[in-house]
């Protein structure tokens, strides 16, 4: 039997959409075991910052190896990459997704730099992306790009319009998963509520949903990465609150608390929309957990308008926040805005993570003494609740399993459980 071929090295910046993508460019390019490719991020100037920091530092430490950058960042300004002694080559968003393609770049001789116009791309990728985290969770892309031009973000001109993969494809490949043991499996994109209005038929990620959980009626857990809270449907809601194989857990795009932001955001929701949403799942299903990404120090933002997205996570009982200290990105609207000093900046992104972790510790306490689903991952001494709940475990379990486990205290802020099945 012949060896396997060596994948190449790729390191993820950002999303899990970016971490799905960057397991399927490993498997497209194994035996190009040389190379080392940067899945680079754009949301923030730290993001692009940290892009370069980890180029310096691939070609450090890898002196031979081949340095080639890709993603979001290589995207949008990929002179800023180009101008680099460390890097090989750059490639973009709709090359990464083309295996052929792909092996042709990078085995050319010069210094190439390809990056089409992502906004002329129409279709999803030939092949689905996929990443795991062990042999637990798959993240499944069943969308990429985005149709909205919220004023601080650049990355609808790093993916492009909203485009869907169809369900049939979806369903297929989830069963392939299930089949090779996977508990749970996670649907991504970078607007995943914005799923299927490109698709015939005009599908939601309602019927998607309904889809899956029908036709792979062995998959024990679906979740959904970050969705707009603003397109969740009747249907949508129903199945959030009253099926059990879809995980009570739901994380908001809701960037921030105060109205007025949210317009000078260009956001589609508002503060009152997040707070009604919130209690109507928690009357609906009141072990849902939230979670919530909130910017920090949005251009104009005064102490009022902060103090309402301070309050917000209060409001919605938010337990697993991404807070982002806001920095401005060129060519996006919210750069050109009055700014706020950095030290504010970094002062409320502190003042929030520290309400999400005022709501999240009240959280832990209340499930101690409570039994959890926990699926089993990698070392088999710790995984992820229904509720998103991280537990450690006394007694080591196969990964991948599903097991029930009774939380008995809190340590080194972490919950601890005794298995019980």
């Amino acid at each position: 039997m012949n060896a396997p071929l060596q994948k190449p090295e790729v390191i993820s910046m950002g999303c899990r959409l970016n971490l799905a993508e960057s397991n399927a460019l490993a498997e497209q390019l194994a035996g190009h075991d040389d190379i080392v490719i940067i899945n680079s991020c754009a949301v923030t100037n730290e993001s692009v910052r940290q892009t370069r920091q980890a180029i310096r530092q691939a070609h450090k430490r890898r002196p031979d190896a081949k340095v080639w950058v890709t993603g979001c960042a290589a995207q949008v300004e990929p002179e800023t990459f180009e101008k680099m002694p460390e890097v090989t080559g750059i490639f973009g968003n709709h090359e990464k997704q083309n295996a052929a393609l792909l092996r042709e770049i990078i085995e050319r001789p010069d210094r190439p730099v390809v990056v089409s116009d992502i906004m002329t791309i129409a279709q999803t990728a030939p092949h689905l992306v996929t990443a795991y985290s062990g042999k637990t969770r798959a993240f499944v892309e069943v969308q990429n790009g985005c149709d909205h031009r919220c004023t601080f973000c650049i990355i609808p001109y790093g993916r492009g319009n909203s485009r869907s993969v169809p369900a049939g494809s979806v369903i297929e490949h989830i069963q392939k998963l299930v089949d090779s043991g996977f508990q749970e499996v996670v649907l991504t994109g970078v607007d995943v509520t914005s799923y299927g209005h490109d698709l015939p038929g005009q599908p939601n990620l309602g019927s998607l949903v309904e889809r899956i959980l029908k036709l792979v009626p062995d998959l024990p857990r679906l979740r959904l990465s970050s969705i707009d809270g603003v397109e969740i449907d009747a249907r949508l809601f129903d199945l959030l609150t009253g099926e059990t194989r879809v995980m009570p857990h739901i994380h908001l795009s809701l960037q921030a608390g105060d109205n007025m932001i949210l317009k000078r955001m260009k956001r589609r929701h508002s503060r009152e929309l997040a707070i009604d949403l919130v209690a109507r799942l928690k009357a609906k299903r009141p072990d849902i957990t939230i979670g919530a990404d909130i910017i920090a120090g949005f251009p104009t933002e005064d102490d009022a308008m902060f103090a309402n997205s301070v309050d917000l996570v209060r409001q919605c009982n938010i337990v697993h926040g991404h807070i982002f200290p806001y920095s401005p990105k060129k060519g996006t609207p919210a750069a050109r805005m009055p700014q706020l000093p950095p030290q504010i900046v970094k002062a409320r992104a502190k003042a929030l993570r520290d309400a999400v972790a005022t709501e999240k510790s009240a959280w832990m306490k209340a499930l101690i003494g409570t039994a959890q689903n926990v699926a089993v991952e990698s070392g088999g001494y710790a995984g992820h609740a229904e509720n998103f709940a991280y537990l450690k475990l006394d007694t080591k379990m196969p990964e991948g399993r599903i097991v029930s486990a009774r939380i008995t205290h809190i340590q080194d802020e972490v919950l601890q459980a005794e298995v019980i099945e």
